[in-house]
Order: C-alpha cells, then structure tokens, then sequence
C-alpha cells in the first residue's frame, strides 16, 4: 500500500523519467543542453549590433585616448583595419561626446600650443610655437579637403629687417598624402596656393611649392603656359565644343533620327591677351591741296656808311654851322649819308603730313580652328518579308548631310577647320552595357542576406522544435490509462472467476481457465504496447462473451 500512495503521489514527469535507463537519461539531458544553446546563440546573433566606424587613421596618442573613454563609457568597441568600431546607433552620440572632450586631438598642434605659455618664456620661443601653430592650423585647413587624407605645411619666415635692400619675401611648402584613387586638378591646387599665401603677410603665390606623397610637383599645374588653361577658360572650351554638337545633331537629327547621330568637336581658342598700335604716312600731296600747319616769314634791312672826307688839316676843321634845307630830296640825303643799303626777305610753310594712329586690342577666347567628326548611324528598312534591315545611306545623302554641317559649324578652310562625316551602323547598347538584373542590384542583395539571416534562424528553430524537442515531449509521456484500467479488470476477472468456479457456480471451470488466461495475457504481461492489450480484449469478447460479461458484472458491484 505504500509503494502504490507513493507512485500515486508522484508527478507523470517524474514517473516518465524514473521509466527511462541511463543512456536515454544521458541523451535526454544532452538534447536539452543542446537546444538551448542553439537557442541562446540564435538570439545572439539574431540581436547583434552592428558596427560602424567611429574614427580611422588615427595616431596612436589620439587612438590610446579614445579607446580609455570608451572604456569609462562603458560602449563596446572592436578594431577592424585600423579603425576604431562601435555600435550603429551609438556612432553620433560619442562622436559628440569625444568632440566635447577635444579628441582627436589630430598629429598637428594649432593654436593650442599658445594656451599653456609659461611666464618668463622667451620672443624666441614665441616666435618659434606661433609659427608651428600656424603651420598646423593651415595643415588642418587643407586637410579638409576630400581628396586629402593628410596634409604638412612648412613656412620659412625672415626675419624683419629695417633696411629695404635685405627685406625678403616668405615662402611656404606643402606636403600632401591623397586618399588611394584620389586626385587633384588644377583649380584645387591653386585654391590650395592662395589659401596659403594669403594666410601669411607679404607671401607671393609663386613663392607657395605643393608636393604630393609621390613626389609629383603640383604647383606646377598653375603655372601658366599655352597648352594649360585655368578652370574658367576650360569651363568656356567646353561650353564652346557643347553649343556646336548641339548645333549639329539638332540639324542632322530630322534627316537620321534623334538616336542615330554622334557628332563630337574639338576647337582651339586662343585667349592670349594682345593690344597692338599701328601709325601709318600716306604719300605726300601737292601744296595747294594739302593744309597748312605752320608758316612763318622774316624780312631783313642792312645798311652800310662809306668813307668821306680827305685826310689833312682842313679834314680837322671845326664844322661849319648846319643849316637846314625845307626840303631836300632822298638823293641827296644818301649822297649825303655816304653809305649803300641792302634787304633780305624769308619765308618758310609747313604742311600737315598724312598720318593713321590705330589702336586695337584683339578679343580673348577667339576660335582659331575647329575640327569636327560625324557619324551616322544606317538607315532602317524592311525587306519583302516585312524584317528590318540596315541599310547605308546614299552619296547624295551623305553629301547633304556634309553641307549642312559645314553650314552648322561655320566651316572656315582658310582657318584650317575640318570636317569628317562617316555612315555606320551602330551598335546596340543593351549588348555592349547589359542590365544588370534585378537579383544582382545592390539593394536586393543586402535584402537577401537580411531575410538569409532571419531565415536561418527560423529554420534552426522548426528543426529544434520538430527534429529535438517534439520526440523529447513525446517519450516523456505516461502512458495511456486505459492500458492499466484493463490489465487490472482481467486481473480482478480471473480472481473473481476462480472464486465462481470453487463455488460450483455454472461454468466456473471455463471462467477460471479464462481468468487465468487473461490474467496471463493482460495481467502479467505489462509492457505490451496499448493497441496489443486492446487487440486481445477484443478477440477475449468475441471467443467467450461471458467472460466478459462477469468481469463487467463484478466491476458494477465491486463499484457499488
């Protein structure tokens, strides 16, 4: 009775477990420890952040620091390539946080460097960390730009000097480390030049030299020169080739189609700036017609006295007293002069001289020559069968086509212009540049390895589920009670039909023969499987039905 209260006061999980030997006890408990490990790592995985850059390409002092404030933030940070990681969704935050805490600091001091200057230091030394804080802060400055991954500005500074004669200008020279693949072109280079030069006073541009990480001289790409052309004068070439392949197509396009011509131009301009001045003499012209510019005139009277008188005494008489005559002709007062007179008269005119002053200054980007190229595609037409066929196009059509490019282009031969026209067919696109298809677009690639993750780990747990934990379930199941309740009737049947037999009750015999048939049957044999009990029961009922029907008789009243 007290085995039977204690296996009535177990649980079925505990009578289930107690049923199984020790290898299957073994592999049950393994089966477990399995499933939730692959559970828990499921779930881990599954839930897994994911990591971004935070900071690349940082220098040791910078990467040290960073790495000491996560770990007092507690944010989890991995290393891939050189670069510092954190979660996705963390990535702003501490970038803001780091930014607070001034890191990263960056391989080059700025103005920082004059902050802590200690009392008692020295011009020398002032002069010395201003000109290293200026050197970094101009070495962040084109660091900003994209192309450059890291940049090294060195300035030499004169000294300042009161003589003019041993005054000298400043120069600077940059050394920049481009990103792999990246380039600079002329107009950044000399953004970069003028950035520098007119960050320090009294610093020529031409004094600025640019170096990259392969020893190639940038700063000679400013460097004017007839076959170079600054961003402005490149911008107008272009604009200059696009106006005229848009004036081409435009004019073939009717004839051809709008898919089926190319046209591609090249043009030469000149844009030296030049000012020319020309004074040219006509021939001379007679006086009458040609103007006067100056005249001038100049009239002359000389007179000389003769000798008079006779040497001697008488010659050096006083005078006789003058009187003087009313009149006394002009003769006489010559004679009476004693001298001869003599004039001379000049004149001199000057004419104006025929003369052209032409002053002319030639306009900057004019066209020297142009070349032109043409290619038109087939035409299309259908044969008797209703297919498409290509087919060339005629000399007369290629000729129109010819005059009405020349007529587009402003052909000019005297300025050496030239023109080529061909008729091709053209190629597909589709079969030069196939579309991608939709599987292998970007977007639906990074699609499928989501719903792959999610996937797989929906699949591990079907297989846990039907594969691991379904047979577990299923073995620690009790078994059915029916099994019991008729092991224990044919049991009470074969006693309750050898009691009926002993007292001469009519066909005791055959009810204690099939009482102890059952009994040996249903009774005894406990481990056949339930539909086996339920099998035998039945043929029991069909071979002797009143077996059965004193087993159910007995039940009634044992119940009762």
């Amino acid at each position: 009775m007290a085995d039977t209260n204690n296996q009535t006061d177990s649980s079925p999980l505990t009578q289930a477990w107690a049923r199984l030997t020790n290898p299957q006890k073994i592999g049950l408990m393994g089966a477990v420890a399995a499933v939730i490990a692959i559970v828990v790592s499921s779930a881990m995985w599954g839930s897994a952040p994911e990591y971004r850059v935070l900071y690349s390409n940082l220098s040791d002092r910078d990467g040290g620091a960073i790495i000491e404030s996560l770990q007092q933030m507690n944010v989890p940070y991995k290393f891939t390539g050189g670069a510092i990681e954190i979660p996705a969704a963390q990535v702003p935050e501490m970038r803001l946080r780091l930014a607070s805490q001034g890191l990263p600091k960056g391989s080059t001091a700025g103005f920082e460097l004059m902050e802590n200057q200690k009392f008692g230091t020295s011009q020398f030394l002032e002069q010395v960390n201003y000109q290293r804080a200026l050197e970094g802060e101009l070495a962040r400055s084109v660091q900003t730009l994209a192309q450059v991954q890291n940049a090294r500005v060195h300035l030499a500074i004169p000294k300042p000097t009161v003589f003019i004669k041993d005054q000298q200008k400043p120069s600077a020279s940059v050394v920049l480390s481009l990103h792999p693949g990246r380039t600079l072109d002329a107009g950044q280079v000399s953004a970069i030049v003028h950035l520098i030069s007119s960050s320090v006073p009294e610093m020529p541009a031409k004094s600025v030299t640019v170096v990259d990480q392969n020893g190639t001289l940038l700063s000679a790409m400013r460097e004017s020169g007839p076959e170079l052309l600054d961003p402005s004068q490149l911008k107008y070439l272009r604009q200059i080739e696009q106006d005229y392949i848009k004036r081409i197509e435009a004019i073939v396009s009717p004839l051809v189609g709008a898919n089926n011509v190319r046209a591609q131009v090249t043009a030469d301009l000149d844009f030296s700036q030049s000012e020319q001045t020309a004074e040219s003499y006509g021939p001379n012209q007679p006086p009458n017609q040609a103007a006067v510019r100056s005249q001038q005139t100049s009239e002359s009277l000389n007179s000389s006295p003769n000798p008079a008188g006779v040497p001697g005494a008488l010659s050096n008489q006083p005078p006789v007293p003058a009187t003087a005559p009313i009149v006394k002709p002009a003769s006489a007062v010559a004679v009476a002069a004693g001298g001869a007179n003599s004039s001379q008269k000049e004149s001199t005119t000057n004419f104006e001289v025929d003369r052209t002053i032409r002053h002319t200054k030639l306009p900057v980007g004019a066209i020297k020559r142009i070349s032109v190229a043409v290619v038109v595609n087939n035409r299309t037409v259908t044969d008797k069968k209703g297919n498409p066929v290509s087919k060339p196009l005629s000399d007369e059509e290629k000729a129109q086509i010819t005059a009405l490019v020349k007529e587009a282009m402003g052909y000019d031969a005297q300025r050496g212009d030239s023109l080529e026209v061909i008729n091709s067919a053209f190629t597909d696109d589709k079969e030069l540049l196939p579309e991608l298809p939709w599987w292998k677009q970007p977007d639906m690639i990074a699609l499928a390895k989501e719903l792959l993750k999610y996937g797989l780990i929906t699949l591990v747990m079907l297989a846990l589920i039907f594969l691991v934990i379904r047979p577990a379930v299923k073995n620690l199941a009790p078994p059915p009670p029916p099994a019991e309740e008729e092991g224990g009737g044919t049991g009470e049947e074969g006693a309750e039909g050898g009691a009926a037999g002993h007292a001469g009750e009519p066909g005791g015999e055959h009810a204690a023969a099939g009482e102890e048939g059952s009994i040996v049957e249903l009774g005894l044999n406990k481990s056949a499987p339930y539909e086996s009990k339920l099998q035998a029961v039945k043929q029991l009922a069909q071979q002797d039905p009143k077996i059965v029907a004193t087993v159910v008789k007995e039940w009634v009243n044992g119940n009762e």
